[in-house]
């Protein structure tokens, strides 16, 4: 039986679950989560009320969260590149980066756009200003950790790697990686050039006029 992710393709945590499909090859049907398919909007909301993307169906099984569909994956549908390390020592570093990239970089990103989405009298200057300065912290901690690793949790890429790719991608957008911060720099780069996240972003680009702070022409 064919699994189903129901999605869109610029959602960063969306492409946190498609980076990790492709990689493995994976197949899928994706229903595409789009205001003018009511049908498709109706199967999401009946299968998850929460409503937030992307969900992953498996026959009768329904899987929610980015980290937990892609851990799923590697226990039902295992393919040639093991994306959490069967040794729990390592599967605990690959996670702790999870946890990483979704607390301190995807969160304070998503502040600061969800802000700029407001009217202006109900925007809130001082947590888009604490958000910048997670996101900077961040990056220096980052940089540090990345100045002896190729990918997020040491020599392999992982679980971690799948939401790093997406979220530096749109935190560089929204509040850029300074220059002084070279090694997160260089590993953004190692992502966009990873095939898997590449394709990802490639059939995101679309979409980039919805980007509420306005998509530069890069990447």
């Amino acid at each position: 039986m064919t699994l189903k992710l129901y999605a869109h393709p610029f959602s960063s945590y969306c492409q946190k679950v498609l980076t990790a499909l492709y990689e493995n090859d994976t197949p899928f049907e994706l229903r595409l989560l789009a205001h003018d398919d009511p049908q498709v909007m109706a199967e999401f909301a009946e299968l998850w009320p929460i409503r937030r993307f992307p969900v992953l169906v498996d026959g009768s099984r329904t899987v929610v969260e980015a980290s937990i569909i892609i851990e799923y994956l590697g226990l039902y549908h295992a393919g040639a590149t093991p994306l959490l390390p069967t040794d729990a020592r390592a599967a605990l570093e690959v996670r702790s980066m999870d946890r990483f990239f979704d607390n301190y970089v995807s969160t304070p990103q998503q502040k600061i756009v969800y802000d700029s989405m407001r009217a202006e009298t109900e925007r809130d200057p001082h947590a888009v200003a604490d958000a910048r300065a997670m996101l900077d912290t961040a990056y220096a901690w980052l940089d540090k950790v990345m100045a002896t690793r190729e990918w997020a949790a040491g020599d392999t890429f992982s679980l971690a790697d799948c939401g790093a790719g997406p979220f530096l991608f749109y935190a560089d957008w929204t509040h850029a990686i300074g220059a002084q911060f070279e090694h997160v720099r260089a590993y953004r780069k190692r992502l966009l050039a990873r095939p898997s996240f590449a394709r990802a972003v490639d059939e995101a680009r679309p979409y980039r006029p919805l980007f509420p702070l306005g998509a530069p022409e890069r990447d």
